[in-house]
Protein backbone atom coordinates (compact mmCIF):
# COMPACT_ATOMS: atom_id res chain seq x y z
CA UNK A 1 0.00 0.00 0.00
CA UNK A 2 0.90 3.92 -0.36
CA UNK A 3 0.49 4.84 2.88
CA UNK A 4 1.28 8.22 4.92
CA UNK A 5 2.90 8.73 8.48
CA UNK A 6 2.21 12.04 9.74
CA UNK A 7 4.61 12.82 12.64
CA UNK A 8 8.82 12.80 12.73
CA UNK A 9 8.84 11.94 16.22
CA UNK A 10 9.80 8.48 17.97
CA UNK A 11 6.32 7.39 17.02
CA UNK A 12 6.18 8.20 13.54
CA UNK A 13 9.77 6.93 13.06
CA UNK A 14 9.01 3.78 14.55
CA UNK A 15 5.90 2.54 12.47
CA UNK A 16 7.26 4.34 9.05
CA UNK A 17 10.25 1.84 9.54
CA UNK A 18 8.02 -0.95 9.99
CA UNK A 19 6.26 -0.24 7.04
CA UNK A 20 8.76 0.03 4.68
CA UNK A 21 10.01 -3.12 5.85
CA UNK A 22 7.12 -5.07 5.56
CA UNK A 23 7.06 -3.54 1.77
CA UNK A 24 4.96 -1.15 1.69
CA UNK A 25 5.74 2.80 0.20
CA UNK A 26 5.68 5.26 2.73
CA UNK A 27 5.74 8.92 2.71
CA UNK A 28 6.42 10.35 6.35
CA UNK A 29 4.69 13.75 6.39
CA UNK A 30 5.39 17.10 8.46
CA UNK A 31 4.82 20.71 8.60
CA UNK A 32 7.15 21.42 5.48
CA UNK A 33 8.43 19.52 2.29
CA UNK A 34 12.38 19.36 3.32
CA UNK A 35 12.12 18.69 7.00
CA UNK A 36 15.43 17.22 8.08
CA UNK A 37 14.33 14.50 10.38
CA UNK A 38 11.92 13.46 7.15
CA UNK A 39 14.80 14.07 4.36
CA UNK A 40 17.08 11.71 6.52
CA UNK A 41 14.80 9.11 7.39
CA UNK A 42 13.77 8.48 3.97
CA UNK A 43 17.61 8.54 2.91
CA UNK A 44 17.98 5.90 5.55
CA UNK A 45 15.28 3.29 4.63
CA UNK A 46 15.25 2.85 1.04
CA UNK A 47 13.48 3.53 -2.35
CA UNK A 48 10.05 2.65 -0.60
CA UNK A 49 10.83 5.43 1.53
CA UNK A 50 9.93 9.23 1.15
CA UNK A 51 9.63 12.72 3.07
CA UNK A 52 7.48 15.63 2.15
CA UNK A 53 4.21 18.10 3.94
CA UNK A 54 1.45 16.99 5.68
CA UNK A 55 -0.14 17.46 2.45
CA UNK A 56 2.21 15.90 -0.12
CA UNK A 57 2.21 12.94 1.98
CA UNK A 58 -1.88 12.22 2.64
CA UNK A 59 -2.40 13.14 -1.35
CA UNK A 60 0.13 10.38 -2.68
CA UNK A 61 -1.66 7.39 0.31
CA UNK A 62 -4.33 5.19 0.52
CA UNK A 63 -4.09 4.54 4.26
CA UNK A 64 -3.15 7.27 6.49
CA UNK A 65 -1.41 7.34 10.05
CA UNK A 66 -1.87 9.93 12.58
CA UNK A 67 1.20 9.98 14.60
CA UNK A 68 1.52 13.68 15.36
CA UNK A 69 0.63 14.74 19.01
CA UNK A 70 -3.08 14.49 19.74
CA UNK A 71 -2.85 18.25 20.48
CA UNK A 72 -1.77 19.14 17.56
CA UNK A 73 -3.41 16.69 15.35
CA UNK A 74 -6.36 18.68 14.29
CA UNK A 75 -3.89 21.51 12.89
CA UNK A 76 -1.86 18.74 10.70
CA UNK A 77 -4.77 16.88 9.51
CA UNK A 78 -5.86 21.01 8.29
CA UNK A 79 -2.71 21.24 6.89
CA UNK A 80 -2.87 18.17 5.23
CA UNK A 81 -6.01 18.91 3.24
CA UNK A 82 -9.67 18.14 3.53
CA UNK A 83 -9.33 16.73 -0.19
CA UNK A 84 -6.44 14.24 0.67
CA UNK A 85 -7.93 12.44 3.55
CA UNK A 86 -11.54 12.21 2.34
CA UNK A 87 -12.95 8.26 2.27
CA UNK A 88 -9.14 7.38 3.40
CA UNK A 89 -8.59 5.35 6.41
CA UNK A 90 -7.07 6.96 9.14
CA UNK A 91 -4.87 5.00 11.62
CA UNK A 92 -4.70 7.35 15.51
CA UNK A 93 -2.30 6.66 17.52
CA UNK A 94 -1.99 9.96 18.75
CA UNK A 95 -2.97 11.04 22.67
CA UNK A 96 -3.73 14.58 23.54
CA UNK A 97 -1.18 14.89 26.30
CA UNK A 98 -0.52 18.31 27.74
CA UNK A 99 2.32 19.16 29.57
CA UNK A 100 2.20 22.84 30.08
CA UNK A 101 1.50 22.33 33.49
CA UNK A 102 4.64 19.86 34.06
CA UNK A 103 5.38 16.22 34.38
CA UNK A 104 2.90 14.17 34.22
CA UNK A 105 1.08 15.14 31.95
CA UNK A 106 -2.82 15.68 31.59
CA UNK A 107 -5.25 15.38 29.13
CA UNK A 108 -6.29 18.09 26.63
CA UNK A 109 -9.56 15.99 25.99
CA UNK A 110 -10.95 12.96 28.19
CA UNK A 111 -14.37 11.95 29.49
CA UNK A 112 -16.87 13.19 27.11
CA UNK A 113 -14.91 13.04 23.84
CA UNK A 114 -11.40 12.11 22.04
CA UNK A 115 -9.33 13.31 19.86
CA UNK A 116 -10.18 10.51 17.82
CA UNK A 117 -14.01 11.35 18.06
CA UNK A 118 -12.98 15.37 17.35
CA UNK A 119 -11.41 13.86 14.02
CA UNK A 120 -14.39 12.02 13.06
CA UNK A 121 -16.20 15.10 13.54
CA UNK A 122 -14.28 17.53 11.95
CA UNK A 123 -13.86 15.11 8.46
CA UNK A 124 -16.95 13.16 8.56
CA UNK A 125 -15.94 11.30 4.99
CA UNK A 126 -12.16 10.15 6.76
CA UNK A 127 -12.62 6.44 7.94
CA UNK A 128 -11.65 7.20 11.59
CA UNK A 129 -10.25 4.24 13.69
CA UNK A 130 -7.82 4.17 16.86
CA UNK A 131 -5.37 1.75 17.67
CA UNK A 132 -1.41 1.42 18.84
CA UNK A 133 -2.04 4.35 21.19
CA UNK A 134 -2.42 2.28 24.67
CA UNK A 135 1.53 1.02 24.14
CA UNK A 136 5.31 2.58 23.69
CA UNK A 137 6.50 2.80 20.06
CA UNK A 138 8.62 -0.35 19.91
CA UNK A 139 5.87 -2.77 21.18
CA UNK A 140 3.69 -1.50 18.94
CA UNK A 141 5.90 -2.44 15.97
CA UNK A 142 7.02 -5.41 17.51
CA UNK A 143 5.04 -6.91 19.98
CA UNK A 144 7.37 -10.25 20.03
CA UNK A 145 9.83 -7.99 22.81
CA UNK A 146 7.22 -8.59 25.60
CA UNK A 147 7.04 -12.23 26.90
CA UNK A 148 3.89 -14.08 27.12
CA UNK A 149 0.29 -12.69 25.57
CA UNK A 150 -1.17 -9.44 25.89
CA UNK A 151 -3.28 -7.13 24.00
CA UNK A 152 -3.94 -4.48 21.54
CA UNK A 153 -7.52 -2.31 21.13
CA UNK A 154 -9.14 -0.72 18.40
CA UNK A 155 -12.16 1.28 18.13
CA UNK A 156 -13.77 2.56 15.17
CA UNK A 157 -17.35 2.95 13.31
CA UNK A 158 -16.36 1.60 9.74
CA UNK A 159 -16.14 -1.91 10.26
CA UNK A 160 -14.31 -2.28 6.52
CA UNK A 161 -11.44 0.43 8.19
CA UNK A 162 -11.39 -1.65 11.27
CA UNK A 163 -10.70 -4.65 9.19
CA UNK A 164 -8.10 -3.32 7.37
CA UNK A 165 -6.18 -1.96 10.20
CA UNK A 166 -6.65 -5.36 11.69
CA UNK A 167 -4.56 -6.74 8.77
CA UNK A 168 -1.96 -4.20 9.16
CA UNK A 169 -1.56 -4.84 12.89
CA UNK A 170 -0.93 -8.43 12.23
CA UNK A 171 1.59 -7.52 9.83
CA UNK A 172 3.52 -6.04 12.85
CA UNK A 173 2.82 -9.23 14.69
CA UNK A 174 -0.01 -8.62 16.65
CA UNK A 175 -2.10 -12.22 16.68
CA UNK A 176 -5.85 -11.77 15.11
CA UNK A 177 -7.23 -13.12 19.36
CA UNK A 178 -4.81 -10.31 21.18
CA UNK A 179 -6.86 -7.44 18.71
CA UNK A 180 -9.75 -6.35 21.05
CA UNK A 181 -12.41 -4.33 18.96
CA UNK A 182 -13.95 -2.65 21.38
CA UNK A 183 -16.38 -1.38 18.55
CA UNK A 184 -17.27 2.43 17.76
CA UNK A 185 -15.52 5.09 17.99
CA UNK A 186 -16.42 6.46 21.32
CA UNK A 187 -14.27 3.86 23.28
CA UNK A 188 -11.33 5.82 21.76
CA UNK A 189 -12.06 7.96 24.96
CA UNK A 190 -11.41 4.80 27.43
CA UNK A 191 -8.29 4.37 24.99
CA UNK A 192 -7.16 7.87 25.43
CA UNK A 193 -7.79 8.21 29.38
CA UNK A 194 -5.47 4.61 29.68
CA UNK A 195 -2.54 7.45 29.37
CA UNK A 196 -2.42 8.93 32.94
CA UNK A 197 -2.35 4.87 34.28
CA UNK A 198 0.30 4.19 31.40
CA UNK A 199 2.56 6.92 32.49
CA UNK A 200 2.26 5.62 36.19
CA UNK A 201 3.31 2.54 35.66
CA UNK A 202 5.95 3.93 33.30
CA UNK A 203 7.52 6.07 35.89
CA UNK A 204 7.86 3.20 38.27
CA UNK A 205 9.53 0.79 35.48
CA UNK A 206 13.15 -0.25 35.86
CA UNK A 207 14.74 2.17 33.35
CA UNK A 208 14.08 0.75 29.48
CA UNK A 209 11.49 -1.87 30.85
CA UNK A 210 8.77 -2.17 28.41
CA UNK A 211 5.02 -3.41 29.65
CA UNK A 212 2.03 -3.90 28.19
CA UNK A 213 -1.56 -5.42 29.50
CA UNK A 214 -3.54 -8.42 29.24
CA UNK A 215 -7.20 -9.29 29.24
CA UNK A 216 -7.42 -12.37 31.18
CA UNK A 217 -10.98 -14.33 31.64
CA UNK A 218 -12.48 -16.88 33.08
Amino acid sequence: MKIAVLGTGMVGHALAGKLVSLGHEVTMGSRESGNPKGEEWARQAGTQAHAGSFAEAAGQSELIVNATPGTVSLAALAEAGEANLNGKILLDVSNALDSSSGFPPSLAVCNTDSIAETIQRTYPDVRVVKSLNTVSAPIMVEPARLHGPHDIFMAGNDQAAKSAVSVLLQEFGWAPEHIRDLGGLDAARGLEMWLPLWLRIFMQQPQGKMFNIGIVSE
